[in-house]
C-alpha cells in the first residue's frame, strides 16, 4: 500500500512501507491545479460565472484591439493600453477554455487533467504582463506630471513599443524558470523551485509597489499639488483601471505567490481561493474595456457616440474645457469647408 503524506508546504511525498525513507522522491504540486480534498469539490457555478465573464471581456477586449490595431492613431498610450489589452484576451481565453474543461469534468464528460494544468500555468504569463504593463502606465504618467519638461525632452520615441516588448520576455522568461523548477516541465530540486519561486514572488511585490506608489502620487498631484494639473480623461481611465486591478486582480497574486507558501491551499476554506481568485480576476480584465467606454463616452452628445471616437476620447491627455475647444474648431473648420464645396 502507498501512502501520501506531507512533508514541507507545497510538496507531497509517496511513502512506501518497502521503500526505505532515503529513496522517496518529493515533487512540488502545481499551483494552478485545484486541491485533491473531498471537502473541497469544485463549485460549477463560479466556473459558469467565470465562461460568462469571459465571454464578455473577451469581446471588449477584441473591439479595443481592433480599434487601436486599425483604426486609431498609435501614440505612447495607445501601445501600453493596446498590449494590455492583448495581456487580457490572452489571460480570459486560457480561463474560458479551462472553464469549459472543468465544466465538463464535473457532468462526466472527458477532459484531460494535464490540459487543465497547462492552461492554468500558462495564464500567469498574461497576469505578469498585465501588471507589468499597468505599472508602467502609471510610472510614465507619474514622471509625465512630476518632472514634465524632462519627461518630454528625454523619453525616446518608441519607449512604449520597447517596454512591452520587454515586458512579455521578461514574463514569458519568468513563467518558463517557475515551470521547470517547480516540476511542471522536469522533476527537479525543491530548493531550487523555493528560490526562484521568491524571485518571481519578489518581483511581483515590486510591480505592486511601483504600481501603488506612482498611482498615488500621480493623485496627490493633481488634486493636491501647489501648481494644480487640471484633470483630464486619461488620468481618470488610469485611476479607474488601477482600482480595478487591486480591488480584483491582486487577489489572484496573492493566492498564487504567498498562500500558496503557507501550504494551507488544500484545507477548506483555502481550497476554494484559486477559483474565487480566478474569477475576480476575469473580471478585472472584463472591467478594463468597459471602463475605457464609459470614461469615453460621459458627457458625450449622442451623434457623436462612435466605438472610435469613445475610445480615443477616453486616451485624451486635456482638460474638457480644452477638449470641447478643440470640438467647436474642428467642427467648425468642417463646416467652413463644406461650405466653400
Amino acid at each position: 500500500m502507498v501512502y501520501v503524506l506531507r512533508d514541507t508546504p507545497g510538496r507531497f511525498v509517496s511513502m512506501d512501507p518497502n521503500i526505505s525513507s532515503h529513496n522517496t522522491e518529493s515533487t512540488p504540486m502545481n499551483k494552478t491545479s485545484q486541491p485533491e480534498n473531498p471537502k473541497c469539490s469544485p463549485i460549477p457555478t463560479l466556473h459558469f460565472l467565470t465562461l460568462i465573464i469571459a465571454l464578455v471581456g473577451l469581446a471588449g477586449n477584441t473591439i479595443v484591439l481592433w480599434l487601436l490595431g486599425f483604426h486609431m492613431r498609435r501614440n505612447a498610450i495607445s501601445v501600453y493600453i493596446f498590449n494590455l489589452a492583448l495581456a487580457d484576451s490572452f489571460f480570459l481565453c486560457c480561463h474560458l477554455i479551462d472553464s469549459l474543461l472543468r465544466i465538463a469534468d464535473f457532468y462526466d464528460f472527458y477532459a484531460h487533467n494535464l490540459s487543465k494544468e497547462i492552461l492554468g500555468n500558462i495564464s500567469i504569463i498574461p497576469y505578469i504582463s498585465g501588471l507589468s504593463i499597468l505599472s508602467a502606465i502609471s510610472t510614465e504618467r507619474c514622471l509625465s506630471v512630476l518632472w514634465p519638461i524632462w519627461y518630454h525632452c528625454h523619453r525616446p520615441k518608441n519607449t512604449s513599443a520597447i517596454i512591452c516588448a520587454l515586458i512579455w520576455v521578461l514574463s514569458l522568461l519568468m513563467a518558463i524558470l517557475d515551470w521547470y523548477f517547480s516540476g511542471f516541465l522536469n522533476q527537479i530540486d525543491h530548493r531550487l523551485w523555493k528560490n526562484v519561486d521568491f524571485i518571481v514572488t519578489a518581483f511581483l511585490v515590486f510591480l505592486f509597489i511601483l504600481l501603488f506608489g506612482s498611482s498615488v502620487a500621480l493623485l496627490a498631484k493633481i488634486l493636491c499639488g501647489s501648481t494644480r494639473k487640471r484633470l483630464t480623461r486619461l488620468y481618470v481611465t488610469i485611476s479607474l483601471t488601477v482600482v480595478a486591478f487591486l480591488i480584483c486582480g491582486l487577489p489572484l497574486g496573492f493566492y498564487l505567490f504567498l498562500i500558496y507558501w503557507l501550504g494551507v491551499q488544500s484545507h477548506p476554506p483555502f481550497c476554494y481561493l484559486y477559483q474565487g481568485t480566478a474569477l475576480l480576476s476575469c473580471g478585472n480584465s472584463c472591467a478594463n474595456p468597459i471602463i475605457y467606454f464609459f470614461v469615453g463616452s460621459f458627457r458625450q452628445h449622442r451623434h457623436h457616440r462612435s466605438l472610435k471616437r469613445i475610445l480615443q476620447r477616453a486616451l485624451e491627455d486635456m482638460p474638457e474645457e480644452d477638449e470641447r475647444t478643440a470640438s467647436h474648431l474642428q467642427k467648425t473648420i468642417e463646416v467652413s469647408e463644406s461650405r466653400k464645396w
